[in-house]
């Protein structure tokens, strides 16, 4: 494995201008074994990486289980309120549905956290270094999604690796009016194009999961509030020392015996943005997710909502740190989902990567792995659980969801009469391109003749369009067209589930997905299962107390 291409994280130093972030630099190797190392689109170059980053994702979920507790009075829950910066949830052009409510009227909860780079404070430029980039739009070099499932009894975690190359939509920065064109980068980009409600808009066009909020978090405050948890324990398999190599500049300095260790301050932020001793980019993502696991287990077993001084002290931090979407920003609202995210067993929570392939365009990039990561975002769309440790009320284990789409397929049609087949007029789309692959052509041509020949004379292409979607979906503007609509979509086979109501048509239209990119009849779809996830999503679950990581050889001692 060569070490020639591995750059060194070292002190946090200058960077370049945000414009010569998106470029690729050379001598970099891929993301596997010694490589992960070049230089890719959005990053820094050689030797000029930030140090703490990587703790911000940690600090986001510590910060939403202590925050609204420590209001003892009514004035410190107003100075904490007002700590608390706030944005616009979405900023830019997303289709994304919220989901519908289960059988019990209970409805999942996505969360985005944005793990942002902002040098615009004395504290941030301190931190993480690169005076010059001071006051330049920060990027989002962390990014994860938390899914809280409908009955509240499981969650999952997915994380998107910085590097990989989505369609970006076009957004509006909303604090300067500045419009954004639609571009293909990578994710990271999104946070400089509009702020957190871009980065919001890009994830929901990819994944099709509707995001009810976002939170970010900068350098600021991330390693007192690291302190305050009092240590976790972290795991390696082999002596580590992730130190400078001839060739290999940098380095994170962490220096820990095989075994497990209880690592806090700046032991748990080396930890965090190793990435040479374990060999990758990927693999720093497992480290940070076994992290944040043990951080979750070790708040649960401490009593740290009984300590008011030490509460009082992680609140304030955490208020000053976090910016959130502006529906959750009081600590009441905040308050109220960190206890939604308390209830969830440890055993049920699952961090898992999007699984992901090496993008043709550039080998320092990445790309959606796509099938396999379709999989999971439509578990995530069906609530089904990233595990398989639940059961229902009769002690057995769960199957899909309560919001899967083995309920809802069988869901029956509306009342509503519809009108003859061949006076329905219906729009077809081609909506077959991804991240990765190119739409199918001439499928709203196809889907549009096989309309006809089954009565719906009026059926056209809309050529003028070509929208991504993961799902093939039937949409209709308003009431009193709903049921030519799921006429339609009896027509083709395609569940009642998949038919919408939609402001962004005029009349019936269905929007063919990437689920149908072959044929004229609509595949059927087999429900996804509890426990169900690709294999190459690196899960690891909450209660897992036996992972460790490997050490790449020339960083043992």
């Amino acid at each position: 494995m060569t070490q020639s291409g591995l750059r060194g994280e070292g002190p946090a130093v200058e960077e370049a201008p945000l414009a010569s972030r998106g470029g690729n630099t050379s001598g970099g190797h891929g993301r596997h074994g010694g490589g992960g190392h070049g230089g890719r689109g959005g990053r820094r170059t050689a030797g000029r990486r930030p140090k703490r980053r990587v703790l911000r994702w940690s600090a986001t979920v510590l910060a939403v289980v202590i925050l609204g507790t420590a209001g003892a009075g009514y004035l410190y829950y107003e100075h904490l309120n007002s700590n608390i910066r706030k944005g616009e949830r979405s900023s830019g052009d997303s289709k994304a549905q919220k989901a519908k409510p289960n059988a019990a009227g209970q409805t999942p909860v996505n969360i985005l956290l944005i793990g942002s780079d902002s040098r615009n404070s004395d504290a941030n430029v301190a931190l993480g270094g690169s005076r010059e980039n001071r006051g330049n739009p920060p990027l989002g070099d962390v990014q994860m999604l938390i899914h809280l499932a409908a009955d509240r009894k499981s969650a999952a975690v997915v994380s998107i690796p910085r590097d990989t190359r989505v369609d970006i939509p076009k957004c509006k920065d909303p604090k300067t009016g500045h419009v954004y064109p639609p571009t293909n980068a990578i994710i990271n980009e999104s946070l400089a194009r509009g702020g957190a409600g871009c980065t919001l808009a890009t994830w929901q066009n990819l994944t099709g999961v509707y995001i009810d909020h976002w939170m970010t978090i900068d350098f600021a405050g991330v390693v007192k509030m690291a302190d305050a948890i009092g240590g976790v324990d972290v795991c390696t398999n082999q002596n580590v020392w992730d130190r400078p190599l001839p060739g290999v500049p940098g380095g994170s300095g962490l220096k820990l015996k095989a075994g497990t260790t209880k690592v806090k301050g700046k032991q748990a932020l080396q930890w965090l943005r190793t990435r040479h001793a374990w060999g990758s980019d990927p693999l720093r993502a497992r480290a940070q997710h076994m992290y944040l696991n043990s951080m979750i287990r070790t708040l649960k077993s401490q009593s740290i909502f009984t300590d008011t001084g030490r509460l009082m002290d992680l609140a304030e931090a955490a208020t000053k740190s976090l910016q959130v979407s502006e529906e959750i920003g009081t600590v009441k609202k905040l308050y109220d989902l960190a206890m939604q995210l308390k209830t969830v067993p440890t055993n049920r929570i699952t961090m898992t990567t999007m699984p992901n392939l090496e993008d043709p365009q550039n080998k320092d990039h990445l790309v959606p792995d796509g099938a396999n990561a379709d999989k999971m975002w439509k578990m995530i769309r069906d609530d089904v659980s990233f595990d398989s440790n639940g059961k229902d009320a009769d002690g057995k284990k769960d199957g899909a969801g309560d919001g899967g789409t083995e309920g809802a397929d069988q869901e029956q049609a509306t009342a509503d009469p519809a009108h003859p087949d061949g006076q329905i007029g219906v729009t077809v789309q081609n909506g077959t391109r991804t991240s990765t692959l190119a739409p199918v052509s001439h499928r709203a041509t196809d889907i549009s003749r096989e309309l006809v020949q089954k009565g719906f004379t009026r059926a056209a292409t809309d050529a003028s369009v070509t929208p991504s979607a993961d799902e093939t979906v039937v949409r209709y503007p308003s009431a009193e067209l709903k049921g030519d609509a799921e006429r339609v979509a009896a027509a083709l086979g395609i569940p009642m589930s998949s038919v919408e109501k939609s402001t962004d048509v005029t009349g019936v239209t269905v929007v063919v997905g990437s689920d149908w990119r072959t044929g004229t009849s609509y595949p059927k779809q087999e429900a996804p299962k509890a426990g169900d996830i690709p294999k190459n999503s690196d899960a690891i679950n909450g209660a897992d107390t036996g992972q460790c990581m490997d050490v790449y050889a020339p960083y043992r001692w």
